[in-house]
């Protein structure tokens, strides 16, 4: 299993970072059995998370078109209480949002106490997509990776434990991935014409997610690059910082009521 885990200090180099490389863990079989162990360690920390109410995790993934997001989740969190557990979507901004900060949207929807948020896209939009599309100025972008740096303080200081995850796969996988997509119809609703439209953006796009974690890697919201190709492989490492994570943050249930032991139910 490969991790590649930026803090801020050292640089990475995407096109450095093999996508279909997966450590020591080279079986399907074997990555599915650990990954298996990895969801179940996630499922109990994250009962106790939920009832301890005290502290909070935000995890962030981002990726290329059919990167993975949607499947890492469904996978991952499969069987997590979701009373303790929101996953939110970003696509382009409603007009109301638009009418706000950049990080409006994406403030109000960080994760409450006992909670785990999960954001599929995220605030890192406002450095890749309007970068890459040239929605704003150049001077309005650059500057947002300091107020992305600040606003990922202000939750870490708030008790918020931030991981991010950027799903690293392969133009040549992307490919394979878009073509069963027209292949299969039940998939042709995941399909968009505008796919092949940020497909010839590949470069541009790879650029600014390198920027974007260079830039934005903290001790307290660190980045996690994920060689993706494998699916398996993606699942399981993903699986287990979260759950190292959540070891880390050690929640605990609350104390129980006085004398419970002398509690009999009535008939």
């Amino acid at each position: 299993m490969t991790i590649i885990h930026v803090d801020g200090s050292t640089k990475i180099d995407l096109e450095t970072l093999d996508p279909d490389e997966t450590g020591a863990v080279r079986d399907k079989v074997e990555g599915n059995a650990l990954f298996k162990i990895e969801r179940d360690r996630i499922i109990r920390l994250q009962e106790r998370l939920y009832a301890e109410h005290s502290q909070s995790l935000l995890i962030v993934f981002q990726a290329t078109d059919t990167g993975g997001k949607d499947g890492v989740i469904r996978n991952v969190f499969k069987g997590v209480n979701p009373q303790g557990c929101r996953v939110w979507s970003f696509g382009v901004p409603s007009e109301e949002e638009s009418a706000h900060d950049a990080l409006w949207r994406y403030h109000h929807l960080t994760p409450a106490k006992g909670m785990i948020g999960i954001f599929n896209r995220s605030h890192y939009e406002e450095v890749l997509v309007v970068r890459v599309k040239e929605l704003v100025d150049q001077a309005v972008w650059n500057r947002r990776y300091d107020e992305i740096n600040n606003f990922e303080r202000l939750l870490a200081n708030d008790g918020t434990r931030i991981l991010k995850f950027f799903l690293n796969i392969s133009r040549d996988e992307q490919k394979e991935r878009l073509q069963e997509r027209l292949d299969d119809p039940e998939k042709h609703w995941k399909f968009a014409v505008g796919d092949l439209a940020d497909r010839t953006l590949w470069d541009e796009y790879r650029a600014a997610f390198e920027d974007a974690i260079n830039k934005c890697a903290t001790p307290h919201a660190p980045w996690f690059v994920v060689p993706a190709n494998k699916k398996w492989h993606r699942n399981l490492v993903v699986a287990k910082v979260i759950a190292d994570t959540l070891e880390e943050m050690d929640p605990q249930y609350p104390p129980e009521e006085a004398d419970l032991g002398n509690i009999v139910i009535p008939d």
